[in-house]
């Protein structure tokens, strides 16, 4: 949990603000392809990347 912290931190002394949708977007695609490996969604998921 700390480096959540830290990163935030870093984003908000930074100005990095441009990074927070890229690192959303990034585990929303992450957490789609975990949660639908065994899915009859799958195929259609993988074809897409």
């Amino acid at each position: 949990m700390s480096f959540i912290k830290e990163f935030t931190v870093f984003l908000l002394t930074r100005k990095k603000y441009w990074l927070v949708p890229l690192l959303l977007a990034m585990l929303l695609v992450g957490f789609l392809l975990v949660f639908s490996k065994g899915s009859a969604v799958a195929p259609f998921i993988y074809t897409v990347f």
